[in-house]
């Protein structure tokens, strides 16, 4: 049974997420354009997502909520906007939100009071996707405040599936922790692929060449690790032969301290997000 079949979704505010998240849900017909709503400051962008995905636009975003909860018990209301526009947002929306709605938001370090006291609504649910969730293979990480019922948490877990993965953490600081682990991963994961990449151009590939060896080569390795089960150090033990390649070269990535600067990478990462919760 698909919970999202009566569902009316706004999404206040349609950039890259917001975009990547109506995809999903009308790639997997798990709505129809007809019960999607957006809202956008810009005409130009409102016209390009009612033509692309046939989906109705409104320039105000009170009117984009208002309108989501009409003739259904079912409806969520996505904040999708920018962190620095949100508390204009928030304010423009109070007491727009209905008492059946639920509130997502996927705005970077917005904590969930700040979300509901602003809207003066109780049913807040915080997310972090990231990139990937963009073609489908995303990682969200979500949790949700306690008025949020089950019924709309299955909607909520549905929604984000359609992105790839969702991962329901126990409180929001853990949220925190995925904004710099999953939805700053793939910064990482690029930044070494780049590397990668010159390093094979320095030995002395085509740039071309070197960019197909490396893209492939990680995504097999992380469908090999996902298919085998097998703990990252036991497969890294499988592919090192006592004085071969793989050897040599760990020992370099070792010497330079690379499992530090990741960790102190992540934390890093961690601690932005907190303090951009607090800036709000």
């Amino acid at each position: 049974m698909n919970p999202l079949s009566n569902a009316r979704i706004a999404f206040i505010g349609c950039g890259v997420m917001a975009e990547a998240i109506i995809a999903g849900l009308l790639r997997k017909q798990l709505v129809s354009p007809e019960q999607i709503v957006g809202s956008h400051p810009r005409a130009q962008r409102r016209e390009e997502l009612q033509k692309k995905y046939g989906i109705e636009m409104f320039e105000e975003n009170r009117k984009a909520a208002i309108s989501s909860a009409n003739g259904t018990t079912d409806s969520i209301v996505i904040l999708g906007v920018k962190p620095q526009r949100l508390a204009g947002v928030l304010q423009e929306l109070r007491g727009a939100i209905q008492s059946n709605q639920v509130v997502v938001s996927v705005v970077a370090g917005a904590k969930i009071e700040t979300i509901a006291e602003g809207l003066s609504h109780a049913s807040v649910v915080r997310t972090m996707p990231n990139t990937p969730a963009q073609i489908g293979e995303g990682i969200t990480a979500w949790t949700s405040t306690e008025q949020v019922t089950e019924t709309q948490e299955q909607q909520i877990c549905a929604m984000l599936e359609a992105l790839g993965k969702a991962v329901r953490v126990e409180n929001e600081r853990q949220i925190d922790m995925a904004t710099a682990l999953s939805a700053t991963g793939p910064t990482y994961i690029f930044l070494v692929m780049e590397a990668l990449v010159d390093a094979g151009v320095h030995l002395g590939f085509s740039r071309h060449v070197a960019q197909e060896l490396v893209q492939q080569m990680i995504l097999g390795s992380v469908l090999f690790a996902m298919e085998s089960h097998k703990h990252p150090a036991e497969l890294r033990n499988m592919v090192t032969s006592p004085g071969g390649t793989s050897a040599e070269a760990i020992y370099q990535m070792e010497k330079g301290s690379l499992r530090t600067v990741l960790s102190k990478a992540v934390w890093a990462a961690f601690q932005r997000a907190e303090a951009l919760g607090k800036k709000m």
